[in-house]
């Protein structure tokens, strides 16, 4: 899975091609965007109809019995006039001109930029003045020295939530913009990792010590690797692939060094040791051809890279087709006396390369025009003004955490808000398997900086050709920021299906009437590849204050050397290539404010009641009742995988009620099959004792802001962050404000299906945030895209719409394009 990328060709993320900086302007971009697409959209129609170009108005139900209801467009029963398709297309722009004015002045209190991920002014401003800082030495993070203090990782620091809300609610200054870096200090006598809050930005003039809760130190030998230490790894492999390259050579076709288009590379593992302090890696190598991920070659080694001087590296074990040894020279040596089973992997055809994306068998779609595109025929109808979106009743501000990723602030529906903070937390996967490197493959993908691999989005294919592309910037383990060109995406879409339909027959052959609404929701995306595999990350919001977390998993298997005892452990899926079986689990925060901070929660489940029948008393009713619990207490809402989970999560506020008499509230609902990955307690799983609970409720803490860290991978055994230490307390969760820690995940046992990647369908999980008696009927009845259909007194269909008659078709002409490097600025 997780690969060091050998300088064959590959750009790195210290490339210095010149990129320019920034995020702003995307509103005047897209009223640029809003005016063309309105043009073509005449071209293409050759007609005018009404294009709404400014942000949406909330209008009420009195202003629209007067404005729309009286005068809907009543189609089917003749045109409508000239001159009140005039008045109509005059009103609309005005309304527009209003709203936009209004959302202007709006837009100026937002204060989404407190959540606003680092710019690169700001992460230059950091750099320069941790380097003037003589005290704490620091060099470039690509001096080739393992042995030297660099910074690793600079992210923003997000205020504690009760200054930040100072600054939302009570129009209060924003608090001071700080950054948050990871800083290794190796050119010591006790190397340490440590971090620090660095402020107030753009003109830092401080430093402070940040901690975690309990005090934990951070183990150095937890940090992640560098590319400098990576490339120390590439070094030893070469040594010893010059004592095994007849072996390698004979064995597989391929070659370590010295080879042209017939090499070998190489993948490594982690956790990295048996236990703390350790730092030793499995290391597997594969072919080096497009999809080398699947094309493992049964030669295996293990690394103690703990020491700070390369040099002093060791070989502990080497696995080859199946057989251990204590060094390379015994391998060599046993090789060859021949008295080991030897290995020679069929002959390898460039023609028939079973990873590559090339097209190949027989196409079940007899034409080679494209497929169904996205259209917006008249527009945008949502807006973004740097990291604040807003949409149909929606908004909120987002951010990409480096070292975390896709994370949402200040979630709002019809200025009211639902959620404070929805973000991804971790990733993990965890393999079993046969060989060495498979059964230690343990995945916790914040170790991996999965933030930071949020590349190039393809348009058209990642995203539709009609989504907004944002450019994200990192710096991790570099020297300066870099620019990953269009790594995020903002789209509307249709699902093609109604959000809400009702044929009224009158069982006559005909209709009372019809009604539908159309499904529109806003989608934001990223991605991570973390080496291997691909995760695609979506927050969607439906019109009606539905709020959807997904996550799709695809690229490619984690695939090891096949033999015959991996069957118990995965499927055989080239005749040499083991797919081996895996369990994915996803961590989110969800810190819900639920009409105020004050909230409570409570299941809901069903149980069976009988009583005599009122109306005929010799019978009796068996149905069902609502049975509510309560939760008081953290530890009673840590809901264990494999107990009882109820269907129904509800959190609510005692205080604040519907027009019906109910507590506002919004619930939980999973779309999930995840389950525990080891046992309570085992190894590894300390590091991860979240993924125990499918749901843990807490009261919010500013100390217990993320459940894992970038740590975690490398040390899991004795964690910086435990989310068990968040729950042990048992604290009270009635009127509180409450985070619920959602996990969601698969198993995932390969097939042969997954060649050569694996499929999205059936490999999306997530959940939903669903209003529950928080409003007072459907909001999506504001919607402007009903349809309503009744028969005339003579039967003919009198069609009602509160949108044009007429909609564009026109997809943009521009080719498609794809650069896909991610550069230093």
């Amino acid at each position: 899975m997780h690969f060091q990328e050998k300088l064959r060709g590959f750009r790195h993320r210290g490339d210095t091609t010149p990129q320019h900086d920034g995020l702003s302007g995307f509103q005047e971009k897209g009223k640029e965007r809003e005016r063309e697409e309105y043009k073509k959209s005449l071209d293409c129609r050759g007609k005018t109809t009404s294009a709404w170009t400014g942000p949406s108005k909330q209008i009420s139900a009195a202003e629209l019995t007067h404005s729309e209801q009286s005068n809907p467009q009543e189609l089917g029963t003749g045109i409508i006039g000239v001159d009140m398709w005039l008045s109509l297309v005059l009103l609309l722009a005005s309304l527009a001109t209003q709203a936009a004015t209004s959302r202007e002045r709006e837009w100026a209190q937002h204060g989404a930029s407190i959540f606003a991920d680092l710019t690169p002014r700001e992460m230059r401003a950091v750099r320069d003045y941790l380097h003037s800082r003589s005290e704490l030495g620091l060099v470039s993070a690509r001096d080739k020295s393992l042995k030297k203090n660099s910074i690793l990782l600079m992210e923003l620091h997000v205020p504690r939530k009760h200054e930040a809300l100072r600054a939302l609610d009570r129009g209060q200054a924003k608090p001071p913009r700080q950054a948050c870096v990871v800083i290794q200090f190796a050119n010591q006598a006790h190397p340490n990792v440590t971090e620090y809050i660095v402020g107030p930005l753009p003109f830092p003039d401080s430093h402070q010590l940040k901690t975690f809760k309990g005090d934990r130190p951070i183990s150095f030998e937890s940090r992640p690797i560098s590319s400098v230490e990576y490339e120390h790894v590439d070094a030893i492999l070469n040594k010893i692939a010059k004592k095994v390259n007849k072996i390698l050579h004979e064995s597989t076709g391929f070659t370590f060094s010295n080879c042209t288009d017939r090499c070998l590379t190489f993948s490594d593992i982690a956790p990295r040791g048996l236990e703390p302090g350790e730092r030793r890696t499995w290391i597997m190598l594969q072919k080096f051809v497009e999809g080398y991920f699947i094309h493992p070659v049964g030669f295996e080694v293990l690394i103690n890279h703990k020491d700070l001087d390369p040099e002093k590296w060791t070989v502990e074990k080497v696995w080859y087709n199946g057989q251990y040894f204590d060094s390379v020279e015994e391998l060599v040596e046993k090789y060859e006396m021949g008295t080991i089973s030897k290995l020679k992997l069929p002959e390898h055809d460039e023609q028939d390369l079973y990873s590559t994306y090339i097209p190949r068998g027989h196409s079940n779609t007899h034409t080679n025009i494209h497929g169904p595109k996205l259209v917006e025929p008249q527009g945008p109808r949502y807006q973004v003004d740097g990291n604040f979106v807003e949409y149909a009743g929606w908004s909120f501000a987002y951010r990409v955490r480096s070292s975390a990723g896709l994370q949402i602030y200040d979630l709002r529906f019809n200025g009211e808000r639902v959620a404070y903070e929805v973000s991804l937390q971790e990733a993990i996967a965890f393999y079993s398997g046969d060989t060495p490197a498979a059964m230690q493959t343990k995945y916790i993908d914040a170790g991996w900086a999965m933030g930071t691999s949020d590349y190039e989005l393809a348009p058209g294919i990642d995203c539709p050709e009609i989504a907004t592309f944002v450019d994200m910037y990192h710096f991790y383990d570099t020297d300066k920021p870099v620019r990953y060109k269009n790594a995020l995406c903002i789209f509307e879409m249709t699902t093609a299906s109604p959000l809400r339909r009702h044929f009224n027959s009158n069982f006559k052959g005909g209709y009372n009437f019809y009604g539908g609404l159309e499904n529109h929701v806003l989608v934001i995306r990223t991605t991570s590849t973390v080496y291997n595999y691909d995760y695609i990350w979506d927050f969607l919001f439906y019109q009606n204050g539905v709020m959807e977390s997904r996550v799709s998993a695809t690229g490619y298997i984690h695939a090891t050397f096949f033999t015959e005892n991996g069957l118990n452990y995965g499927t055989r899926v080239y005749n040499y290539v083991l797919g081996n079986l895996h369990t994915h689990l996803v961590h989110y925060k969800v810190d819900l404010d639920v009409a105020g901070r004050d909230n409570s929660f409570e299941s809901l489940e069903l149980k069976y009641v009988n009583f005599t029948n009122p109306w005929s008393p010799k019978h009796t009713i068996k149905q069902s009742i609502l049975h509510r619990t309560q939760y008081e207490t953290e530890r009673s809402a840590a809901f264990r995988f494999g107990k009882k989970f109820p269907r129904y999560l509800h959190f609510y506020n005692q205080n604040q009620k519907n027009k019906w008499g109910h507590q506002k509230g919004y619930r939980i609902q999973f779309n999930s099959h995840a389950n525990s990955v080891l046992p309570r307690g085992w190894r590894e799983e300390n590091g991860i004792p979240w993924s125990r609970y499918p749901l843990a409720i807490t009261r919010h803490k500013d100390s217990e802001a993320t459940s894992s860290s970038i740590y975690t991978q490398n040390d899991p055994w004795e964690p910086v962050v435990s989310f068990e230490d968040y729950i042990r307390n048992n604290e009270n969760i009635v009127n509180q404000d409450l985070v619920a820690w959602v996990t969601v995940g698969f198993l995932h046992i390969p097939h042969s299906e997954d060649i050569p990647n694996t499929a999205t369908p059936g490999n999306a999980v997530g959940f939903f945030l669903r209003p529950f008696n928080f409003f007072n009927e459907d909001p999506s009845l504001a919607s402007r895209s009903t349809v309503i259909v009744r028969p005339d007194k003579e039967g003919k269909p009198k069609v009602q719409r509160w949108t044009p008659e007429v909609v564009g078709h026109c997809v943009s002409d521009k080719p498609f394009f794809y650069n896909g490097t991610y550069v230093g600025v």
